[in-house]
């Protein structure tokens, strides 16, 4: 059908009329028009791919999250010795690929995605530090050990290149933090997918 479409087009042309293709990622020029081809099956990424391996992503292929914690974060409650900050609201979730359970976002296609956490120690004379991990190791990490101030905060953001089901989440790696008036929060988008 796409073949038989493009044959007819290809005879619609006046003689003469100039086509223009620079290279097989550039699009077809038509007197000053773009031609796009696509059929209508997208891929699991979100791209639409046709018969001639034209791709085009589509605009549902939206990801972004934001989770707050609003209780205290004590490593007591922890059932696990991963260290994991959970968090229990979800307030962005679009494409649905935090899951708020494990608090672990999983990367739905290959990208460069952006992520940014913000938290808060509960106790003066004491130290936190957090890591954002990305499948299981740490990339950046965020500090506060001010032992005369009880609520300091300590932040961070990352660009991450990630492959289609890496996995990213937050690790307390010592301290207790401040969850009341949801001061910790943990925020992701993809910023655009490769």
């Amino acid at each position: 059908c796409l073949g038989a479409a493009l044959a007819l087009l290809l005879v619609l042309l006046p003689a003469g009329c100039p086509v223009r293709a620079q290279n097989d990622t550039e699009p077809i020029v038509l007197e000053g028009k773009c031609l796009v081809v696509c059929d209508s099956s997208p891929s699991a990424d979100g791209a639409v791919t046709s018969s001639l391996g034209i791709s085009v992503r589509s605009g549902s292929a939206k990801v972004a999250f934001s989770a707050t914690r609003s209780t205290n974060h004590e490593p007591s409650e922890m059932s696990n010795r991963t260290m994991t900050i959970y968090f229990d609201q979800v307030l962005v979730n679009i494409g649905n690929h935090f899951d708020l359970a494990s608090s672990i976002f999983v990367a739905p296609r290959k990208g460069i995605y952006s992520f940014s956490f913000h938290v808060v120690k509960v106790y003066n004379r004491q130290t936190i530090q957090v890591s954002l991990m990305q499948n299981g190791y740490p990339v950046i990490s965020a500090f506060a050990g001010d032992q005369d101030v009880t609520r300091e905060a300590a932040s961070n953001g990352v660009l991450l290149l990630m492959e289609r089901e890496d996995k990213v989440h937050l690790k307390l790696e010592r301290g207790n933090l401040m969850g009341g008036w949801k001061y910790s929060t943990f925020s992701g988008f993809l910023v655009f997918p490769l």
